[in-house]
């Protein structure tokens, strides 16, 4: 039987040598290289953190951090806590564990003879079990695969993986992540405090703040009291980690899974800048029910998007929401593409003369009857005036000039994609920006407005150059910037102190919605374009008197002047233009010095005479009124409104033959009615209403 027990015990050898043979751990650049972070970086075009998106809810790893950059007292601390031999032993305290034995047969609490080579081992390999659950014979093929970790790593590399991988407390893995989270700082800059209460969590990560305190100052020469105080402040509620937060739109559109790390073409101090004066702005209006605003800067040269702020204000509810790119309804914003198209087809030139007067118009509808912002008409203006002064009804008589799908397509080619119904759909009001667009389809608009036409969409991201293709001509762009650079053409509507003005060149446009739900503020530099949207997400209407100038222009301004404080701003191009002096016959406007394309040229405007056929203005023929039962007869009356030469003083008003007198005021009673216009003598004009 003796002979068989040599055998037997070589059977059993190899069988435990098989059976603890372990898998061939990687390599150390395989392993750092393999490491990610939990979180999603958004970085600036110079490498400085936008924003930080968490990509994985169970595990907070932030970065790696080499053993160079990792504070001594915490290597110090750590090395003499968990492996007071490692710099000696080859991966196996032996020494260690024997002792760890010795301790155990007698009956002593077993003190570990785990090394930091061995822990590593384990944790790049979860076969090998956890901590206090490991088999014998999974404890031998722990110290097989230190002892091979050792002949292929370094110390080093084994201690700064080490420290990377460990668990701390919670959900925080590895040193960067429990140094910001923990103690509030960084990993190199922790002192002996902070090693001592880290490197004490390690034996019970989820012990009691009292009970690391305890295991710290047995391990410390610091005061205890010194110790127990910053182990509360450590330990108590964890504050978040440091997150900049300050382009988190953009981090929704590009930190997309899989992508940890995204450059972007963002400025970090402008996006600083562009945050705080757009919460100012709104701050300063939310007495008047303006809580949302966006804002974007671009570089006209190469088409970065320099500042993105996709959401604003202090009040605002939905913080979370994409203001640059939600659709919102243009207002008169795209009335510069307009003018350019009408002057690129030789149809208009800047000093060409449109009738700002009382229009109605048949649609699918029903009337439709534009008004200017002001409620004012003004009668003869220039194409300058009524582009600078944002009118209304020229802009409505110019699209008539171009027609609704011509409009419809250059808009289109300009980038809005989302106007792409046909020009029925649109009607009339295409003029007036019924359309819906978004800030940076606004944005990408404008600066090719300040290129002469070529348009490319704008970038977030560095990369190579997108080809340019040219939607407008040059020599109408040339003019349609003159006038929205040109103070003196917007004072009729908007004052002479507007805010609109820089000490330098700039094209600016503003807009607001129908029932002040959104405005607008875009415009351009030599240099950079820079467009505002504010409003509310919710669609509820702002304040009566927050139009463009007022809501969104401040914001506009400062952020001009903050782009233009060391950069110049040159004058625009005239490319293809010719220069003429203009005069006025008769002088609705003061002579100037116009532009012109080429062939279009003129010296004298000649203005019709203004002999309008004395007509019936409101109610228009075919209206159809309802009665409101609710309010008393007496205080529902009609004004019926005459325009053209003479009437006002002379025209006579009847309605079904009753003459209305000076007051042209109507109480209406239900039934078809025939109003009637003359002159004493003679029918000038009438309308048929029908009244409910």
């Amino acid at each position: 039987m003796a002979r068989w027990v040599p055998a037997f015990a070589g059977m059993t050898a190899l069988l435990v040598i098989i059976l603890t043979t372990p898998r061939t751990l990687p390599d150390y650049p395989a392993v750092r290289a393999g490491w990610h972070t939990s979180e999603a970086r958004l970085l600036a075009r110079d490498g400085r953190v936008l924003d930080i998106v968490r990509a994985d809810a169970s595990t907070r790893r932030l970065g790696w951090i080499p053993l160079d950059r990792i504070a001594a007292p915490l290597v110090a601390a750590a090395v003499g806590a968990e492996d007071r031999r490692f710099w000696s032993h080859h991966g196996v305290d032996w020494r260690g564990a024997g002792g760890a034995l010795r301790d155990r047969f007698r009956g002593r609490t077993s003190r570990g003879a785990s090394t930091i080579t061995m822990q590593l081992a384990a944790m790049l390999d979860p076969g090998l079990g956890s901590s206090g659950s490991r088999s014998a014979l999974q404890k031998i093929a722990q110290a097989r695969a230190a002892l091979a970790l050792e002949r292929r790593w370094s110390k080093r590399e084994i201690l700064e993986a080490w420290l990377n991988l460990l668990p701390f407390r919670g959900d925080l893995v590895g040193i960067d992540a429990a140094a910001r989270a923990l103690a509030g700082k960084p990993p190199e800059s922790l002192d002996d405090r902070d090693a001592r209460i880290l490197v004490s969590l390690l034996p019970a990560p989820r012990a009691s703040p009292a009970a690391v305190a305890r295991r710290a100052c047995a391990a410390s020469t610091i005061p205890c009291a010194q110790i127990e105080a910053r182990t509360a402040e450590m330990l108590g509620p964890r504050s978040p980690l440091p997150d900049p937060g300050l382009a988190p739109q953009v981090a929704a559109q590009l930190l997309a899974p899989g992508r940890t790390t995204v450059r972007t073409t963002i400025d970090f101090e402008l996006q600083t800048f562009v945050r705080a004066t757009l919460d100012r702005q709104l701050a300063s209006l939310s007495a008047r029910n303006a809580r949302d605003g966006a804002a974007i800067v671009v570089d006209n040269a190469s088409g970065d998007i320099l500042a993105y702020v996709g959401s604003g204000g202090p009040e605002s509810r939905s913080g979370a929401v994409d203001g640059a790119r939600s659709p919102r309804q243009a207002g008169s914003s795209l009335k510069p593409f307009l003018y350019e198209l009408a002057i690129e087809r030789r149809l208009l030139t800047a000093a060409s003369i449109l009738d700002d007067a009382p229009v109605d118009l048949d649609t699918a509808s029903g009337l439709y009857i534009p008004q200017n912002y002001d409620r004012n008409f003004r009668g003869p203006v220039s194409v300058r005036s009524a582009l600078g002064n944002s009118l209304n009804v020229p802009a409505v008589r110019t699209l008539l000039l171009v027609g609704v799908d011509s409009f419809r397509d250059r808009l289109f080619d300009a980038g809005y994609r989302g106007i792409s119904r046909d020009g029925d759909y649109y009607g009339f009001s295409l003029a007036l920006g019924s359309a819906e667009v978004t800030l940076v389809e606004q944005a990408a608009a404008f600066r090719a407005l300040a290129r002469g036409g070529l348009w490319s969409p704008l970038r977030l991201e560095p990369g190579t150059a997108i080809a340019d293709r040219r939607v407008m001509a040059a020599p109408a762009i040339a003019i349609v910037a003159d006038i929205l650079s040109d103070p003196a053409a917007r004072t009729a509507t908007f004052g002479p102190d507007n805010g609109l003005a820089l000490p330098f060149p700039a094209a600016v446009k503003t807009g607001t919605s129908k029932a002040l739900r959104d405005n607008w503020c875009i415009g351009f530099t030599s240099r950079f374009t820079v467009a505002v949207w504010v409003g509310n997400f919710e669609g509820d209407s702002m304040a009566a008197g927050v139009s463009g100038v007022v809501g969104a222009a401040p914001t506009w301004r400062e952020i001009m002047l903050h782009l233009h404080r060391d950069v110049p701003a040159v004058p625009f191009a005239r490319t293809g233009t010719v220069a003429r002096a203009v005069s006025f016959v008769p002088a609705v406007e003061p002579p100037r010095t116009e532009l012109f394309v080429p062939g279009t040229e003129l010296s004298v405007v000649r203005v019709a005479a203004q002999q309008q056929r004395p007509r019936i203005v409101a109610p228009a023929d075919g209206t159809v009124i309802a009665l409101d039962p609710d309010i008393p007869p007496a205080r529902q009356r009609i004004a019926i409104i005459v325009a053209g030469t003479g009437v006002a003083g002379a025209g006579s008003v009847a309605i079904d033959g009753r003459d209305l007198g000076s007051a042209r005021l109507w109480s209406p009673v239900p039934g078809t009615h025939r109003i009637t216009l003359s002159d004493g003598t003679r029918l000038l004009d009438h309308a048929r209403i029908t009244v409910r």
